[in-house]
């Protein structure tokens, strides 16, 4: 009886981690949203979107591994942060990023980006695609927060 026992206390500490996983990640996807985490606007960042000729090599590198799925990622060389967005695969062409927002919070820098639809009537090939952004910022300490 007491292995029994054992057993589904083992089961709800296991079910109460899955749960706390679960919140974290669910608070984690909501991104900027979030009060707390730094989200209140302080200043606005100038960026620039890199063409993918003008990436890092290793940071290519690390796109092209992981851009079939959804991919939101930071790198940092000596001058500047890089911030990438991505979508996964599409099944067709015709998607694009839109830049919505990039801005330092309090305690976080915030990147807010949309994923746009190919339009109703737009030609488009029946072979899937792998949409991504990279945003180039000088170089910053603070963490990167991607609002999606």
């Amino acid at each position: 009886m007491q292995i029994a026992d054992k057993a589904e206390k083992n089961r709800i500490r296991q079910t109460a981690v899955l749960l706390m996983a679960a919140v974290i990640l669910l608070a984690s996807a909501a991104g900027c949203s979030i009060k707390g985490l730094g989200s209140d606007k302080v200043a606005d960042l100038d960026f620039t979107v890199v063409e993918d000729e003008d990436l890092p090599v290793e940071l290519k590198k690390l796109i092209d591994e992981k851009k079939e799925n959804t991919l939101r990622m930071t790198y940092t060389t000596r001058d500047h942060t890089y911030m990438v967005a991505g979508y996964g695969k599409q099944q067709t062409s015709g998607y694009s990023i839109r830049v919505n927002d990039v801005y330092l919070g309090k305690n976080a820098i915030c990147v807010d980006v949309s994923l746009i639809g190919p339009e109703a009537g737009e030609q488009v090939t029946e072979i899937p695609t792998t949409p991504y952004i990279v945003l180039k910022i000088e170089k910053r300490d603070e963490s990167v927060i991607f609002k999606i």
